[in-house]
């Protein structure tokens, strides 16, 4: 047996087989995986392995990606896209296409093998939309009932992987689609099945992908955190978790340590999974008043950052980091400046960047100390994400700007009114190929931000 070491992915060659296993690697900003067998004589692989993994690297990685991920690749709100305008024209950058009649919805967009989808309600039933990326309606699937008591329409972002593309209706059904017909190839009601109730403002994940696995959280006391066969629907493992119901937060796969874990928020915690098992491995406090913890937790450096809003205590934003083993975690700090309900954070250079829900301060938190300093107070809080060196800042108010932003300021580029659309300004904007999608109620707008 010998190693080979390429990008930081390690390939086992055992006696005349080959086996490559690759998880995860980035090409782009996407993200592939792939496993590959096949026969070879041993001899031939010591002399020939790093051409053949040559010519597979170019091969593979010239096809699409699996999927885009929630908030990009890592579900940090970071898209390593390149070559982006550094300022936009009056009135902001070029409209290149949009659709009007989605419906009612809250959900961002999925884009995988050359098709953008998100969902919508028009009335009281889900829709999931497939169009191209140019903007043609390539067709539309009706798939159940949806969220229609408050804050209407659907929540979950579409995740497309390879020919599928999986959702969670506010109703808490799984569905999987055919992404080139719209077929529901199956579904699964997982309060129904998982002894589960829905939360007061519908259910919410945007359900997270490990190889042949579909992680999802239906809140069960005792099915709590699930696993999912992608390809069936079939339960593979279930986890009591701590027993409390689903909290709006969509959960992170990373690897610590060369172990896999689930990083998730419910009602008042924020827990760890192993990703083979569904073992809770721990649980440490995390309060929010209405029981919100929209936000995805973000993982650098065995440090995982967490963010909410309000609470009476253990509130705000708390780094927690992980034990060698990933088994236990120690709090380093907690802030109560930063409370940020559903905007996402972004950590760049060691600190934290996100603003505070219902006020007009953003704040930088040193993500070493938790020391914040307010860093604006003149820009309506929302969404954050970044590209290219500069942040993308998406108000409730319905303002879109492009930031620079550091540990000491907050200077506007360019910022224009987002008046198309209904409702709330809540969607997550998305970067792909240098475009901008940007999802307002009834309305999708595509936006074309590549340096000229």
């Amino acid at each position: 047996m010998f190693w080979v070491l390429i990008h930081k992915t390690a390939k086992i060659v055992e006696k005349d087989q080959l086996v490559v296993e690759v998880s995860r690697f980035g090409c782009q900003g996407n993200f592939y995986r792939f496993t590959l067998k096949c026969s070879i004589p041993t001899a031939m692989a010591k002399n020939k392995l790093f051409l053949f993994f040559g010519l597979f690297i170019i091969f593979s990685f010239t096809n699409s990606p699996d999927y885009l991920n929630w908030r990009g690749p890592n579900r940090d709100g970071i898209y390593p896209e390149k070559k982006l305008l550094k300022a936009w024209p009056e009135g902001g950058p070029s409209l290149l296409w949009s659709f009007d009649g989605l419906g009612a919805g809250h959900s961002s967009m999925g884009i995988g093998d050359g098709r953008l989808f998100t969902t919508g309600m028009p009335d009281t039933i889900g829709v999931l939309y497939s169009f191209d990326l140019k903007g043609k309606l390539m067709w539309k699937k009706a798939y159940g009932l949806e969220w229609f008591t408050n804050y209407t329409g659907p929540r979950s972002t579409p995740t497309v992987v390879g020919k599928l593309v999986y959702l969670l209706s506010g109703q808490g059904v799984v569905y999987c689609f055919d992404a080139l017909t719209g077929d529901i190839k199956w579904s699964v009601d997982l309060l129904k099945k998982f002894g589960a109730s829905n939360i007061q403002w519908g259910m919410t994940e945007s359900l997270l992908i490990d190889g042949n696995r579909i992680i999802c959280t239906p809140g069960g006391k005792e099915n709590n955190v699930v696993a999912l066969d992608r390809y069936t629907g079939e339960t593979i493992w279930t986890s009591p978790g701590f027993g409390e119901p689903a909290a709006y937060c969509s959960p992170i796969l990373i690897t610590h340590n060369n172990t896999k874990f689930i990083i998730t928020m419910t009602t008042t915690s924020v827990i760890g999974i192993d990703a083979n098992t569904g073992e809770m491995l721990w649980r440490t406090e995390q309060q929010q008043r209405n029981k919100i913890h929209a936000n995805t937790p973000v993982y650098i450096d065995g440090v995982i950052y967490c963010s909410s809003a309000s609470g009476e205590k253990n509130s705000g934003t708390v780094a927690l980091k992980l034990s060698a083993d990933g088994k236990n975690v120690e709090q380093l700090w907690r802030n109560e400046k930063l409370q940020n309900l559903m905007g996402g954070i972004i950590i760049n250079d060691g600190f934290i960047y996100g603003s505070t829900y219902r006020k007009s301060d953003w704040y930088a938190v040193n993500t070493q100390t938790g020391v914040e300093k307010l860093i604006s107070a003149d820009f309506g809080n929302g969404v954050i994400i970044y590209a290219d060196g500069l942040y993308y800042c998406y108000s409730e108010k319905g303002q879109l700007a492009l930031v620079d932003m550091g540990p000491d300021y907050f200077t506007i580029k360019s910022k224009f009114d987002i008046s198309q659309g209904t409702g709330e300004h809540w969607a997550h904007p998305v970067i792909h190929n240098r475009k901008l999608y940007l999802r307002h109620g009834n309305s999708l707008m595509v936006y074309d931000i590549a340096e000229k």
